[in-house]
């Protein structure tokens, strides 16, 4: 049995998944706790020692978490579009989840590590490209506002109660497996012959491979402390959606361009892209391009996805 372990909250979940397999490498059992089924095929493809199916709250985290040397919180909210649609709901998954985190940390675990994968969505529409972590915080949307407060709580009880935390604020995670925004939207349209998509073209998104996401994620594992460092995960630069798109085009062998409505998606900032000197201070750098991601990823539509 491994001597270091680690609790991934959502670990079923796109995020949670790679997540898991990277700590699984590193030599950690790996405990999952959140929603859906495991496999045992599932399981040992990801890593996952064991799996629990279940809500995050105190109760479960104490019957299930154990003594974690790291609590790795994946679950949550995921998305702009479900936060404007029930508001509620994005609160219970992202705010209170994570408090019921920081109790079982403070109270039962406080020896654990707590990372937080927050979002861009906290910077809002940034004054400042690339974005710095020092930046105001003015979310737009539902989703931008619970995960400050999300951030609030860790940073409080840090400040608090000594508990052990780090914050990875990260913009576009996308790759093979991600069924939702906009790669998915895009595959699924260019494979019925579609071509029409929302706002402008010139919008940019700072795209990073989740595999990056994951290895930052880690590192913010053993950098965790009671000062809660607060680090950007992205590449370091926007690149506009017209790009983006005529790239999967591209990949699809389609000789037409992508046409744009003009009308932006509510909650979507125009523009986002990441200062990561903080991350690379810590020794990390994503390795995997956009365009090779982007090859990648329809790659695995074109075979699995559709």
């Amino acid at each position: 049995m491994a001597d270091r372990k680690v609790l991934i909250l959502g670990g079923r979940g796109f995020l949670g998944r790679h997540v898991a397999r990277l700590y699984a490498g590193e030599g950690f059992e790996v405990t999952g706790l959140g929603h859906g089924f495991f496999s045992e095929e599932e399981k040992q493809r990801w890593g996952a020692s064991s799996w629990r199916e279940g809500d995050i709250t105190a109760e479960n985290l104490k019957k299930y978490g154990g003594r974690p040397d790291v609590i790795v919180h994946c679950a949550g909210s995921g998305s702009v579009g479900f936060s404007l649609l029930d508001p509620l709901n994005d609160f219970r998954r992202t705010v209170e989840s994570t408090v019921h985190v920081l109790e079982f940390a403070r109270l039962f675990s406080p020896g654990s590590r707590v990372v937080y994968p927050s979002s861009a969505g906290v910077y809002g529409a940034a004054a400042k490209l690339p974005t710095p972590e020092e930046s105001p915080l003015r979310p737009v949307s539902p989703y931008g506002v619970h995960k400050k407060m999300a951030e609030d709580l860790c940073r409080s009880y840090a400040g608090s109660f000594g508990v052990k935390a780090a914050i990875v604020r990260l913009f576009s995670v996308y790759g093979a497996g991600l069924k939702k925004q906009l790669l998915w939207d895009s595959c699924r349209k260019i494979s019925r012959g579609e071509k029409e998509f929302f706002g402008t073209g010139s919008e940019t998104r700072d795209w990073l491979h989740v595999e990056d996401a994951a290895r930052l994620l880690f590192i913010a594992g053993e950098r965790a402390s009671a000062d809660c460092p607060v680090v950007n995960g992205g590449s370091g630069a926007g690149v506009a959606v017209r790009e983006v798109l005529s790239e999967v085009f591209l990949r699809f062998d389609r000789k037409d361009a992508p046409v744009f409505t003009g009308a932006a998606r509510p909650g979507d900032p125009a523009d986002y892209a990441a200062d990561i000197k903080k991350a690379a201070g810590w020794g990390w750098r994503p390795e995997i391009g956009w365009r090779e991601g982007v090859a990648g990823y329809v790659e695995w539509f074109r075979k699995e996805g559709a």
